[in-house]
């Protein structure tokens, strides 16, 4: 069944998007948000690394796996693969995505690959 956040969705987007304006659609649609993630569930958001020499991902769209005091765990769907991310470098919320929407949200191609 298909949520009412990704019909809306699905009306904003032509196909045409880049991976910025996909995910300002996003945030805009998916407006619940939470500033520190539940083990379990789905997220995406802004992470801005102030690590250099690093290749990482602006938009993750993730499984949290552990929430740590310097930050949380996940696996990345655009990485496919494990990833840390510090609280310090989170750009506002973590917006959340219910169960019956990652699917949708895994194929779009808004993954924002950075190299500081």
């Amino acid at each position: 069944m298909t949520s009412a956040r990704v019909k809306r969705l699905q009306q904003k987007l032509d196909g045409s998007e880049d991976a910025e304006l996909i995910m300002m659609n996003i945030l805009e649609v998916f407006t619940e948000s939470e500033f520190i993630p539940d083990v379990g569930k789905y997220y995406t958001f802004i992470y801005v690394s102030k690590t250099p020499n690093i290749e990482y991902d602006q938009h993750p769209l993730i499984a949290v796996t552990a929430v740590e005091r310097w930050g949380f765990k996940g696996i990345n769907f655009h990485w496919g693969q494990s990833r840390n991310y510090t609280w310090e470098e989170v750009a506002g919320k973590m917006h959340v995505v219910r169960n019956n929407e990652i699917e949708y949200l895994r194929s779009l191609p808004f993954a924002k690959f950075v190299n500081k």
